[in-house]
């Protein structure tokens, strides 16, 4: 490869992707010498690339982490697919505002024969509206906040944060996102207990920089366990449901993160359920299509009355 702007592009897209890479095959690739290669390797380090080499029979070079982030080199298929994704994570909440960011930039870089491509995907992709199973609006979760949990889990640091007004100290595990809200595994290094907490509704406070040893969860999914433990800490409101059914009936139609269910004989269970206000709930219980004696709380019974007093007169107005 003769035209030395070309090759150093070449070189930089083949340490971008793969393992690391020998100097003789990376000769072998660009069609030049190992002598070439070396003096390449140190434009771009001089260029503020961050060029890692290991000596010996088995060294080679690889891309390594700089102070700062350098220009990514895509081709074409996955400059499509990181286009597409920034789309869908442009509606995430938290991530929104710097998804945004990193398209515009993407797009405006765009060789001109993948326009057409990303302009069809653009004209021919519709979003749906996602928020349709509560009437409550969507949380904002601070992109910060977020980079910081990230970090204590990856650090294996303790946790601290206020969470309805009252100070929680944990171990954090893992990150869950689900209907556009995201959530936190954690365990109560005091209690032992683990649980599920909101991270829209965490109030980080400094870091602890406190290290703990990681204690397996019971079962070993997290994303099992934060479905089952969110209906009952993940909503604003829950309601205790007493239903004239099987507890496998109810289980049936509800998903795990909707409600608990507990058997009280082989006609009875109870339903604990949650969402983000009573008039959602009030709704979805009559989706089980199943009788049941609300049991808390008591500001659920006028919403039920009034949905009650307007399906009568749908039905007498239709009679």
């Amino acid at each position: 490869m003769a035209d030395p702007t070309a090759r150093l592009l070449a070189l930089l897209a083949l340490l971008q992707t793969g393992p690391e890479r020998s100097g003789s095959d990376l000769a072998s690739r660009l069609g030049v010498s190992a002598r070439t290669v070396r003096h390449d390797i140190e434009r771009l380090r001089d260029l503020g690339y961050p060029v890692d080499a290991t000596r010996g029979s088995v060294g080679g070079y690889r891309l390594g982490a700089g102070g700062k982030l350098p220009p990514l080199l895509l081709d074409d298929e996955e400059a499509v697919a990181v286009t597409v994704g920034l789309r869908a994570a442009a509606g995430i909440a938290g991530i929104a505002e710097s998804s945004a960011r990193a398209l515009a930039k993407l797009e405006q870089v765009l060789p001109s024969h993948l326009r057409p491509t990303v302009d069809a995907l653009r004209s021919s992709v519709e979003r749906a509206p996602e928020n349709n199973d509560t009437d409550a609006p969507d949380p904002e979760v601070d992109a910060a906040s977020l980079q910081a949990i990230a970090s204590a889990i990856r650090n294996g640091e303790w946790l601290r944060f206020d969470y309805d007004g009252a100070p929680v100290l944990v171990e954090p595990y893992r990150l869950l996102t689900w209907v556009r809200r995201w959530y936190l595994v954690a365990r109560d290094p005091q209690t032992d207990e683990w649980g599920t907490y909101r991270v829209d509704w965490m109030e980080l406070r400094m870091p602890t920089h406190r290290r703990f040893d990681p204690q397996p969860l019971p079962g070993g999914d997290y994303t099992a366990f934060a479905m089952r433990t969110i209906a009952v800490s993940g909503w604003k409101v829950h309601a205790r449901l007493r239903i004239d059914a099987p507890a496998e009936a109810v289980l049936d139609r509800i998903h795990a993160a909707v409600g608990v269910v507990e058997p009280v004989d082989d006609e009875h269970c109870i339903l604990v359920t949650g969402a983000d206000s009573l008039d959602t709930v009030a709704a979805y219980i009559g989706m089980l299509m199943m009788d049941f004696t609300v049991e808390s709380p008591p500001e659920l019974l006028p919403r039920l009355q009034l949905l009650s007093e307007r399906y009568a007169r749908a039905v007498a107005g239709s009679a």
